[in-house]
Parts: structure tokens; C-alpha cells; sequence
């Protein structure tokens, strides 16, 4: 159930208090202006322009190859798109990591150049100078615990994170580290969702699940997986609610023989 039908904009006060009244917040990704429109006119709460773009939008494997430019390319488009929604644009590979006044250049240029209402970045510790620095301009900032994407190749796999005790040990003292350090909110990936539980009753921001259970209190998906366009990606996290691949490949291969057959245009489609 929302209470949030009438607000004009959603902002981290309101997605504070969503948390306080046990509402979930509802967040997807969004890499371009036709896709935020619908998605904002279905009243999502968060839009996030993510990295994926990387995976999903030019075919790459990992999504460290997506540059700053590119990211504040496929913003602009989502936040024309949004008049609701909170848009959160994610800091790229390379443009924040161990140097927090890069950081904070990285992360006016999206803010100034896109619209966007607020950054996120992965890491714990490591970066709260940077997420520091950042907020102290006035920049709201999402943190990203768990499954790390950017930093994959130190991983080597995309497996469940933070099983292990001192892992798990290292998560729960990263999520206070972001909470000091000011963030509004934190994405969890990939986590056993015994532990989001926990770390989520532990801070008084709201945590955002992908892949780490029903009690964060909201969900995120990459919309692209959850509307079926990718082919052959079923984690067990991902519910898709429908199969556009299918549904474009139908039509495309309908068109195909339309064009083909000299069905399409007719006398209608014609002038």
C-alpha cells in the first residue's frame, strides 16, 4: 500500500520516512527517456540510471568499461523522463575510487549535467571520504554493499557475498561507516537475507535489496531482466514479470514477412 500518490517529487526525507512507516520503497533502473516515462507514470519511487547500462545498453561483460560521459548521457534522458521519481545515477568505474576530490568532480559534473537528484557508489569504508566530501556539496548519496560490481575482477565470481563470518562482520560495520558518513540510503546485493535483516534493523536509513530478501525495506531490479529483454539471465532473485524478448522477436520477424510478402503498407498505410 503507498501514501505517496500525491506527492509532486519523492526525496530522501520522504524515503526516510517510508522506512519509519514500514512502506517499501519501489526502485528500478532506467537508462533512457521513453523507458523513465513509463516507468514514472507507474509510480516507482527511485529510478536509478545504474552501470548496468554497461551490461544491458552496449553489450559489455563487466560494467567497469562505461565512462562518466556516458553515464550522464543515458541521466539526462531518464531524468526528462521522470517527474516523479527520485533519480539516482551511479558513479562509474574509476571516477571516485581513492581520490575523494575526484570523486566530488565526478559527481557535480552528474548532477549539474544531468538533473539527476543524487549519486551512488560501491564500497564501505574505503569511500567514505569520498561520500563525505560529496555530501558536504549538498549531494545526496546512495551507498552499495554486498555484490560489488565494479569490483568483480577482485571477486572473480558473482556469487552470494558476505556467507562467511568476517565477511558478514565487515558488512555490518560498512553499513554504520555509510550511515556516519551521511548516506540516505544503501543498495544491498546479493547477501544472505538472514544478514540484510539484520544490518537493515541496525541502521536508521533505508536499505534497498537486490538478491537480499523481503525485509529491506525496498527492492531493485534491473528493469531490462525484470521485463524479460535480456535473453538467458534467470538468477534466482529475478522475478520477470513479462517476455518482451519474445513479444519483439514475434513482431520483428511478423514484420519480416509483412514487408517481405508486399503486405505492408497498405492502401491504409499510405498517403
Amino acid at each position: 500500500m503507498s501514501v505517496n500518490k500525491e506527492i509532486k517529487r519523492v526525496t530522501t526525507h520522504i524515503l526516510q520516512e517510508m522506512k519509519q512507516r514500514g512502506e517499501k520503497i519501489a526502485m528500478l533502473t532506467a537508462y533512457d527517456y521513453s523507458m523513465a516515462t513509463i516507468l514514472d507514470d507507474a509510480g516507482l519511487d527511485v529510478l536509478l540510471v545504474g552501470d548496468s547500462a554497461s551490461n544491458v545498453m552496449a553489450g559489455h561483460e563487466t560494467t567497469l568499461p562505461i565512462t562518466l560521459d556516458q553515464m550522464i548521457y543515458h541521466a539526462q534522458g531518464v531524468v526528462r523522463g521522470a517527474n516523479r521519481a527520485f533519480v539516482v545515477v551511479d558513479l562509474p568505474f574509476g571516477s571516485y575510487q581513492g581520490n575523494s576530490k575526484e570523486a566530488l568532480n565526478s559527481a557535480i559534473r552528474i548532477m549539474k549535467e544531468s538533473g539527476a537528484h543524487g549519486v551512488k557508489l560501491e564500497g564501505g569504508s574505503e569511500v567514505c571520504e569520498s561520500i563525505q566530501r560529496i555530501i558536504t556539496a549538498g549531494i545526496p548519496v546512495m551507498g552499495h554493499l554486498g555484490l560489488t560490481p565494479q569490483s568483480i575482477y577482485k571477486f572473480g565470481t558473482y556469487t552470494v557475498r558476505a556467507k562467511d563470518e568476517e565477511e558478514a562482520n565487515k558488512l555490518k560495520a560498512d553499513i554504520l561507516a555509510l550511515q556516519d558518513a551521511g548516506c540516505f540510503a544503501v543498495v544491498l546485493e546479493k547477501i544472505p537475507a538472514k544478514l540484510a535483516n539484520e544490518v537493515t534493523k541496525s541502521v536508521n536509513i533505508p536499505t534497498i535489496g537486490i538478491g537480499a530478501g523481503a525485509d529491506c525495506d525496498g527492492q531493485v531490479l534491473v528493469v531490462n531482466d525484470m521485463i524479460g529483454l535480456t535473453k538467458g539471465f534467470k538468477p534466482r532473485f529475478l522475478r520477470q514479470y513479462i517476455n518482451l524478448y519474445d513479444g519483439i522477436l514475434g513482431a520483428a520477424k511478423a514484420y519480416i514477412d509483412d514487408v517481405k510478402g508486399n503486405d505492408f503498407p497498405n492502401e491504409k498505410e499510405q498517403y
